[in-house]
């Protein structure tokens, strides 16, 4: 029987509260993770799919340690089995684990792309860089911009060269292809994908579902700050799901009939006990009003469901 490659980011358990104050000034603790699980193994693309909300860039933002000072993280992250203190993070971040951040403001606006994209390394990377924004479709002497002569596509593009000119063995791309064309989107994601061959890993965060499963080799579905579903991407491509949750997001793309799913994701200061999801779902039972279901093993994946098949 094939082993189970090592592990190279683990997380369990993880919850993250933010302290807040309300009009009388009391402090309570404003929960939007719970119970979050993940695991990423060298030569692998993780995609992590689920709606506005769910957690998907506070997770990013957990694992490379620059959460605001209000967030309060529990749980267990390890990184090559060593436990992420916000020591490790600091000596990792931008070295072995690279960030494709979502929004575009991470670019410094009085430095050169080019100038960003290289970095402090010496001598600069000048042919891999223009290799790079060759296959991305940046035109010739886009190095020369400052960013704010950049469309969003093309600030885009620069972020994910940034990630895939570093040496980093774990990159977290949130959200990296919104505004880029299709044949620009696929290049980008091919790139993770051979990273990812070379023996690196990569934790693709999206709404794209139809993107994610066709380079990914597992996704991830998160839902109201929890995880509902990790499975094989080719269970997603075949519709052969095990949560309620995943089977009404494959039920929701265009080819799939486009069925929408009645009812909201709950707000985390208003969460329901119990199953999360049990609001909405068609098979949530007594139990699952209750109850908490526990993250069990089905069918090769993992899900978060007392009934999930």
């Amino acid at each position: 029987m094939e082993q189970k490659k090592e592990t190279l980011l683990e997380i369990h358990d993880l919850t993250i509260s933010f302290r807040m104050y309300d009009r009388l000034l009391e402090q309570r603790d404003l929960r939007v993770i719970s119970d979050l699980h993940l695991t990423v193994r060298p030569g692998e693309v993780a995609a992590i799919a689920g709606s506005s909300g769910s957690g998907k860039s506070l997770l990013a933002s957990a694992i490379l340690g620059i959460l605001p000072e209000n967030a309060v993280v529990g749980g267990h992250l390890h990184y090559k089995g060593q436990e992420l203190t916000p020591q490790l993070q600091a000596r990792l971040r931008g070295s072995e684990i690279a960030l494709v951040p979502q929004s575009v403001a991470f670019l410094d606006p009085l430095m050169k792309v080019g100038a960003q994209v290289d970095g402090h390394r010496r001598p600069r990377p000048v042919r891999r860089r223009e290799e790079l924004f060759r296959r991305l479709g940046l035109p010739e002497g886009t190095e020369d911009l400052y960013p704010f002569q950049l469309s969003g596509g093309m600030a885009r593009r620069v972020l994910v060269s940034t990630a895939l000119l570093s040496n980093a063995q774990l990159i977290i791309a949130d959200e990296p292809t919104p505004g880029m064309g299709l044949e620009q989107a696929l290049e980008a994601l091919q790139m993770f994908r051979e990273l990812a061959d070379e023996g690196r890993a990569v934790v693709l965060i999206t709404h794209d579902i139809d993107l994610a499963v066709a380079f990914a080799d597992r996704v991830s579905v998160f839902y109201a700050g929890t995880t509902v579903e990790t499975a094989p991407a080719a269970d997603f491509r075949a519709g052969a799901l095990r949560h309620p949750y995943s089977r009404a997001l494959w039920r929701a793309l265009p080819q799939n009939g486009f069925q929408p799913i009645g009812g909201f994701q709950p707000y985390a200061g208003d969460l329901p006990r119990g199953c999360l999801f049990a609001p909405r779902c068609p098979l949530a039972e007594e139990a699952c009003r209750r109850r908490t279901p526990p993250v069990r093993e089905v069918r090769g994946g993992e899900v978060r469901c007392f009934y999930g098949s």
